[in-house]
């Protein structure tokens, strides 16, 4: 304990760390606040929480668990019908267009290779694209508000101006597509000017936005069963933990490659030879390359399954994709997840500009010839390792439907316990903390965590 109240007084001492994380936390403020504003024309203080009120109305309460999945990485602001009810969703999606469409476009291929230049013109393109998926979003969503959660007919008291109007739709559709835009420059603000990924942290704090909720629900309702209830909360409490150190060593767990570099080296005789540098490095690969992004792609899919119940309302094997704790719904979930594991991470880890690179470089791996072979090997090794890191990501991302009836009664609370939510969680706490062991490590501090964790484990 006394050394971390000694890291924290470190973290206080530079100027620069401390200013950075302050602007942070006050443009994350900023975000939150934002959350609350409603849109000119609805007044939510007649209804609330629409998803909610959805569901009070006797909407399908199936549906509404998809959209309060989307919900939570707003922070709630989709359900209160927010400025910010799009959030950096359009930002992540246009970012995942850009990115896939570099594997078919020559010129976004180009641009991925000229270094600083080239990545400001694919940050623009990416904005600017981010804007068109709002465009899009916009509509979609007040859409769902006006006929699904508050059809005009029943509750013309939340509008103040009638939806079917033009001075509803265009000022709304602007509002919305301003707040994502907003959204997105406090997400690269804290990016350049503060600490960590500015766009998974606004992610995170709207996800975190909902702990305290869910797990206040999942109190009140265990103990209202009677006398287990407390003890019940405790081995949920524990599990929790569990779950978020398994998703801790899924995050850092790498398998190092051994790498050797030769060097041109002046005999005593005056003879020049290769000789093998007594240093050896490793390329770490991460057992979970992919990250989160194969679960953004499954989840993004899942809605499709779900829109198939309008052609047979009545059959109940269909009906299972529209709930997101049903078997139907997860056992696909997980296949996807698979399957986009390997995608993402063929596309995103070039073995064969890596093989090159130790090339020219005069590196080499034991055993194994430089060039194509080297290749090979990186990837065969590459696909050894996310076989089982697809494995247990698809295991992540079904928990909640697993601990769901089984010990957590709440929808809201079982959600923390795998997925998307916990996993972006975990993986940007981890981040911004690398991040701040840097600026204590370039000032000769002690970083934040001493433990092993704080760096790659081994497989």
């Amino acid at each position: 304990m006394k050394e971390f109240i000694q890291t924290l007084k470190n973290i206080w001492s530079l100027k620069e760390l401390r200013d950075k994380i302050f602007l942070t936390l006050s443009l994350v403020l900023v975000y939150r606040f934002a959350s609350y504003v409603s849109l000119p024309a609805i007044n939510t203080a007649e209804v609330g929480n629409l998803l909610q009120h959805y569901q009070n109305q006797g909407g399908n309460q199936q549906g509404a668990g998809l959209l309060g999945l989307l919900s939570s990485f707003t922070g709630g602001a989709f359900s209160r019908a927010s400025i910010m009810a799009l959030g950096i969703m359009p930002y992540i999606s246009a970012s995942i267009i850009v990115q896939l469409m570099g594997m078919a476009i020559p010129y976004l291929q180009k641009l991925q290779k000229d270094g600083e230049s080239g990545r400001n013109t694919l940050n623009q393109i990416t904005r600017w694209l981010t804007i068109g998926v709002c465009l899009v979003q916009a509509p979609s969503y007040l859409t769902s508000v006006t006929q699904y959660f508050l059809p005009y007919s029943q509750f013309g008291s939340a509008y103040y101006i009638d939806p079917a109007s033009l001075m509803f739709w265009l000022p709304s559709i602007i509002i919305l597509v301003a707040g994502s835009v907003f959204a997105m420059w406090l997400g690269e603000k804290i990016t350049d000017k503060g600490i960590g990924n500015g766009i998974s942290i606004l992610i995170m704090v709207g996800i975190l936005a909902d702990l305290p909720t869910a797990f206040y629900q999942e109190i009140l309702t265990q103990n209202g069963k009677g006398g287990l209830g407390s003890i019940m909360i405790l081995v949920e409490i524990i599990f929790w933990l569990l779950v978020i150190l398994l998703a801790i060593v899924l995050s850092v767990a790498v398998r190092k490659i051994p790498i050797q570099y030769v060097s041109r080296a002046q005999a005593r005789g005056g003879v020049s030879r290769n000789l093998m540098d007594g240093a050896r490095q490793w390329i770490p690969l991460k057992v979970n390359a992919a990250g989160v992004m194969p679960i953004i792609f499954a989840q993004a899919l899942m809605f499709v399954p779900g829109l198939l119940t309008k052609v047979d309302e009545s059959n109940t094997f269909l009906a299972g994709f529209k709930n997101v704790f049903s078997w139907q719904y997860n056992v696909l979930f997980a296949l996807l997840i698979i399957i986009f594991s390997f995608f993402y991470t063929a596309i995103t880890i070039p073995v064969n500009q890596m093989a090159d690179d130790l090339k020219r470089n005069g590196g080499l791996i034991p055993k194994v010839r430089p060039g194509k072979e080297t290749a090979d090997y990186l990837d065969d090794i590459l696909s050894k390792i996310t076989l089982p890191g697809a494995i247990f990501l698809s295991i992540f991302a079904v928990l909640p439907a697993i601990v769901h009836g089984a010990f957590v009664q709440t929808d809201r609370f079982a959600l923390f316990f795998g997925g998307t939510s916990l996993l972006i969680m975990v993986g940007v706490i981890l981040d911004t903390v690398q991040q701040i062991n840097t600026y204590l490590l370039n000032h000769h501090y002690d970083g934040l965590m001493q433990s092993k964790l704080s760096r790659s484990s081994n497989l």
